[in-house]
């Protein structure tokens, strides 16, 4: 299994703008958030859980599993965020069938013309999740990486990840080049 720099800097090399990481910042947490809302249908009631277990629960549970494999306090900050989707998700599930997947499916289409302008307009490379389904786990994991970079949180694994894929910039010479093409 590849170890948290490995992981974050397979992704980090297909997100190099500002702009397409900006874009995810807002495009990720919708998507989890909608998967978090269509997931929370069906829900059984089991009697040694204190919650509806749900596809949404069951995805959250492995997903968060992971990320505490890969790195515990990311692992722990991935869960919080993981519960409150979760709270949420149960919340929409439990209104109207049209309201449930008017918001979900409305949350899902949202984050993904996020993602794809961030990957067209400005980073002009495919998804990394194109070339490895991981991807669609490390992408949540890679926005909460670089808030926290942002406050100069893991200063050497941020180095480590900018060593191989270089420092995150706009990039107006691609963005140049494409539009002369």
């Amino acid at each position: 299994m590849r170890t948290l720099t490995q992981q974050l800097t397979q992704y980090a090399a297909y997100h190099r703008d500002r702009r397409n990481i900006a874009t995810h910042f807002v495009g990720i947490p919708l998507i989890v958030l909608a998967l978090a809302v269509l997931l929370s249908r069906p829900a059984w009631m089991v009697a040694v859980l204190p919650v509806p277990l749900s596809p949404a629960w069951v995805l959250f549970v492995v997903a968060t599993l992971y990320y505490l494999t890969l790195d515990v306090p990311m692992g722990l900050m991935m869960a919080v965020f993981s519960a409150l989707c979760l709270a949420c998700g149960q919340w929409v599930a439990a209104q109207s069938v049209f309201a449930w997947l008017t918001a979900g499916i409305g949350l899902f289409v949202i984050g993904w013309v996020l993602q794809f302008v961030g990957h067209i307009a400005y980073e002009h490379r495919k998804p990394a999740f194109v070339d490895d389904l991981v991807g669609l786990l490390i992408g949540p994991l890679f926005v909460l990486a670089e808030a926290l970079f942002g406050f100069g949180w893991r200063p050497a694994l941020r180095e480590a990840i900018e060593a191989q894929v270089g420092p995150t910039r706009i990039n107006p010479d691609r963005a140049a080049a494409h539009h002369g093409q």
